[in-house]
């Protein structure tokens, strides 16, 4: 499961979908932009909750599908999905046809999500145990419904019983699920070493801050050493700022990161990074490394 040259670095571009970044079709706009500049994906936030007066927010998934008809190559998801908030089935059915109508360039994110007040709005429990209870019970209904085959599950939140879910995602095994977490926290990274990739933040660090690269670097080495019998690699990713000016520069600062085993580094942009303007300028600019 270590880093191998044949596990190539990928650049993805993250957005929010709330403030100026919640009219669907500037993401729309934004998403074609940053394939014809050379992005390997293209990112979306979760969130269903304004949390200041007046804040607007749009659907991140319908989002994805006009991104999803009018590219051919990027990567889409949601990063990260707040999954306990959500009915398991109606997330199957989801990202299923979002990952039909991409050609099967669906990843699906998920964590326990960031915001208790989000939680308390909808009228959850944001406990942040009754939320990884939920969150470990969705991923595995999520898991049997992609199977295509008869699955039967009664949990203490959800249950299925005898459903056979059609039609299912052209990727195999199934659509890869990458598992976001706050480091130092354990759990997080050992849940993620059962999936496809794990996506940490840092206890602190904002949205104008980068994780240390040794603190990715401890995250990787846990991950890894996780028993799961996983036979595959385990993507690695990360939120990071680079300016897009100096090609040189940034990919020195990737670098560090690299080493440390990441696989797929996430362009953190928003309304922290500037005016919309800027942020269009650095997605056009392309990734923080030549391509090939």
């Amino acid at each position: 499961m270590d880093a191998t040259p044949q596990q190539p670095l990928r650049y993805a571009v993250g957005l929010p979908n709330r403030r100026e970044y919640a009219d669907p079709r500037l993401l729309r706009e934004l998403g074609g932009l940053a394939e014809r500049s050379g992005w390997d994906g293209f990112f979306l936030w979760d969130g269903q909750v304004a949390e200041h007066p007046g804040e607007r927010l749009t659907d991140s998934w319908t989002a994805l599908a006009a991104i999803a008809a009018d590219t051919d190559r990027l990567r889409l998801g949601v990063m990260v999905s707040v999954l306990a908030l959500k009915r398991p089935a109606e997330v199957a059915r989801a990202t299923v046809a979002l990952d039909l109508l991409s050609g099967g360039r669906l990843v699906f994110g998920a964590g326990l999500g960031s915001s208790a007040a989000e939680f308390r709005a909808l009228g959850q429990d944001p406990d942040p145990r009754v939320r990884a209870e939920k969150l470990d019970e969705a991923l595995h209904v999520l898991d049997g419904l992609w199977s295509g085959r008869p699955f039967t599950f009664h949990g203490r939140w959800f249950t299925v019983t005898d459903l056979t879910f059609q039609p299912v995602s052209p990727q195999r095994p199934r659509i890869p699920v990458w598992i976001a977490g706050t480091w130092p926290a354990r759990r997080p990274m050992r849940r993620a070493a059962h999936w496809d990739g794990v996506f940490p933040t840092r206890a602190g660090v904002g949205h104008t801050e980068m994780m240390p690269p040794a603190d990715l670097a401890e995250v990787v080495s846990y991950a890894r050493a996780q028993p799961t019998g996983r036979t595959g690699p385990l993507d690695v990713v990360m939120e990071g700022r680079t300016s897009g000016l100096r090609p040189d520069a940034d990919a020195g600062v990737v670098a560090p990161y690299r080493a440390a085993g990441l696989t797929w580094w996430v362009e953190k942009l928003g309304w922290f990074r500037g005016p919309l303007e800027l942020v269009r300028t650095r997605i056009e600019a392309g990734p923080p490394s030549p391509r090939p």
